[in-house]
């Protein structure tokens, strides 16, 4: 006579209450990081939900991970909970502001601009090939640049090429998933692409480092 086998049911992780979320202001969330990423998403601080439950872009109407499967940088849907699933991608995440508010309005820029300062020592330390900005209001402050458009940008930062997309939180009505996903997608095919010489053997071209970004 066959065993039946049993399934454990998968427990979905508890919604921080009221006063949790409260509670998580001025936190921080650790960064998903390693060295020679393919890609480095760099965000703009966290919010409470992220601060409460420790993991990054975790509030449920964010589009972080939808758009990160459509776009074919992950073969599933991952959840902010298995975010280490990313390292093994050549993911991580980053911000550039550690602590956590409840919106990024909170934010001063000043606040914006010392944390572009230590983001590039970040990039500088661990060498990822693309730096991915999400959020290109955040980015114009934070880097000085009030006319920066969406997508790759001219300079490096820090070394690695710089983009910028929008930011997936679900209050940015202005971007639906489609258009996320194609610009996601845009950034997934330069990672993919092959490494051009100094970009393998951790050269950089010769190159006036006053142009650089986050120098």
């Amino acid at each position: 006579m066959s065993r039946r086998a049993t399934v454990t049911p998968v427990k979905r992780p508890r919604r921080p209450t009221r006063d949790e979320l409260a509670a998580a202001r001025d936190r921080t969330v650790p960064d998903l990081i390693a060295p020679r990423l393919r890609v480095l998403f760099v965000g703009i601080n966290p919010g409470l939900y992220s601060g409460a439950v420790g993991h990054h872009f975790a509030r449920p109407g964010n589009r972080f991970w939808r758009v990160l499967h459509a776009a074919r940088f992950t073969d599933g849907l991952v959840s902010p909970f298995d975010e280490r699933r990313l390292l093994a991608r050549g993911l991580g995440i980053t911000n550039i502001v550690a602590r956590t508010t409840a919106t990024a309005a909170e934010l001063s820029p000043e606040e914006l601009r010392r944390g572009v300062r230590l983001l590039a020592a970040k990039v500088r330390r661990y060498r990822p090939r693309i730096v991915a900005f999400l959020g290109v209001s955040a980015f114009r402050v934070a880097l000085g640049r009030p006319d920066a458009a969406l997508g790759r940008q001219p300079e490096p930062f820090a070394g690695a090429a710089l983009w910028v997309l929008p930011n997936p939180s679900g209050l940015n009505a202005s971007y639906q998933l489609p258009a996320l996903t194609r610009l996601f997608a845009r950034v997934q095919r330069a990672a993919r692409a092959p490494r051009k010489r100094h970009e393998r053997t951790g050269r950089n071209p010769v190159r006036s480092r006053r142009g650089e970004a986050g120098g």
